[in-house]
């Protein structure tokens, strides 16, 4: 049933906006079903089971395929649309097709970065690389894979990308592994413009970066984008210090040597765990003191950690140490005064919306790092610079806001038993709410 659905969405792609509804409501329908047999597969044998799981792995790829369609053809209506505001002086052409990536990352629930990315994805799929998308649309290769040749063809002008995309389609790409695929994807990429591909190399080394993320059990991934030698060069330099180390009689592990000696040399301590912490204390300060008492803490700009945690970086480091206890006034006031008549958010009050928005960009799904402090209700329109009316957000988030449609609201402000919430309307109508951490 729902490959005959989706089958129907994309012979329909071109037509106008009055199908929308109906392929809504048979896309609706069509998951009902599917979740019904996800929660109540029924009886069958074992090689029945294994059909099902094959038919299923095609159907995500031919979903994946759908919802490019639906992305491509989304934009373009978009943009129609857009360019009829820039002719009613209504919108700046410098901003034509703003917001667009944001809305449908909006959709995917995904940080406007991957929603930029799945339309990027999509654009190619369509436009230059359409045999390797008739692919994915029949199931006959994964959605990974389809990426891959987007990312891997990138460097190519339009006609190199369809004459690598015929091959690639001609070549039994859907009958290669992961592994295999992408090497013989690479080896079409590079024979058909091997200047480009070079010269693709060497840009790609003004990319390089070091970026965090966080994991399971109060860690996190530290990461570095390097040029291949010198990633190669810093790991051999860490494993030989670890040798003599562990030589000496050292009762470390190989990994916790080498991920100490990393600390060591770039913060520049005497050893690992004399980092200079800062915690927001969300919780009553004998909540921290007493490891026993329960609770979380916040670091500040990644999220929280159990209070025994805290209690313990706060014992064992020789490093610089902040504490910051927030106060509320009586029967729920506000977390801070200030002069609403300012312009900025600045000093006490933007570290305090800072802490509360969790260093993290307050759009929906968006978990970039805050760059700006946004007033909700716009200053222009009379919005005072103050706690309630203020929401951390990347420069990207603050920007989109300023394109016609866009709506942005508190709907709870937090002073109370409920965190601080904002709603975000779209052009098309839709809502997204976003919830601060809990108040202190």
């Amino acid at each position: 049933m729902l490959i005959g659905t989706l089958s129907n969405m994309r012979a329909t792609q071109g037509r106008a906006g009055e199908v929308v509804d109906d392929r809504t409501t048979a896309l609706l329908a069509a998951l009902a079903a599917l979740t019904a047999h996800a929660t109540d597969p029924g009886p069958a044998t074992s090689a029945a089971r294994i059909d099902r799981i094959a038919v299923l792995e095609q159907m995500r790829a031919a979903l994946a395929a759908a919802q490019h369609a639906e992305m491509v053809a989304f934009g373009r209506q978009q943009v129609e649309e857009q360019i009829a505001l820039v002719e009613a002086g209504r919108l700046d052409p410098v901003a034509l097709g703003r917001g667009i990536a944001d809305q449908i990352a909006l959709a995917c629930k995904v940080s406007p970065f991957y929603g930029s990315r799945r339309l990027g994805i999509a654009r190619a799929l369509d436009s230059d690389l359409s045999d390797v998308g008739a692919l994915l649309a029949a199931g006959r290769i994964s959605e990974r894979i389809a990426e891959i040749v987007v990312s891997q063809t990138s460097h190519l002008d339009p006609e190199l990308r369809r004459l690598v995309d015929k091959q690639l389609a001609a070549g039994g790409l859907e009958e290669l592994s992961l592994r295999r695929a992408e090497s013989l994807i690479k080896r079409c990429a590079y024979d058909a413009d091997r200047a480009a591909y070079v010269a693709r190399g060497r840009t790609a080394r003004k990319d390089r970066r070091v970026g965090l993320r966080l994991a399971p059990d109060t860690m996190s991934v530290l990461s570095g984008f390097l040029p291949v030698e010198q990633g190669v060069a810093c790991l051999a330099a860490l494993r030989a210090h670890a040798d003599t180390v562990l030589a000496a009689g050292d009762t470390r592990t190989r990994d916790q040597v080498m991920a100490d000696t990393l600390i060591e040399r770039v913060t520049g301590q005497a050893t690992a765990t004399d980092v200079n912490v800062e915690i927001g204390i969300v919780i009553p300060l004998d909540a921290l003191l007493d490891p026993d008492a329960g609770g979380s803490a916040e670091i500040v700009g990644h999220g929280p950690i159990p209070a025994g945690i805290a209690h313990d970086l706060l014992a064992s480091t020789d490093g610089r140490l902040w504490w910051r206890r927030l106060f509320t006034a009586p029967a729920g006031g506000p977390l801070v005064g200030c002069d609403p008549r300012r312009r900025r958010f600045d000093g006490v009050l933007a570290h305090l919306i800072a802490i509360r928005d969790g260093g993290r960009c307050r759009d929906p799904f968006c978990d970039a790092p805050i760059r700006h402090l946004d007033h909700i209700d716009r200053r222009r329109a009379g919005g005072p610079t103050s706690f309630v009316n203020g929401r951390g957000t990347c420069a990207r988030g603050n920007y989109v806001r300023e394109t016609p449609g866009w709506q942005v609201e508190v709907i709870d402000d937090g002073l109370g038993a409920r965190p601080h919430a904002v709603r975000t309307t779209t052009p098309t109508g839709h809502t997204y709410d976003s919830t601060a951490g809990p108040a202190p």
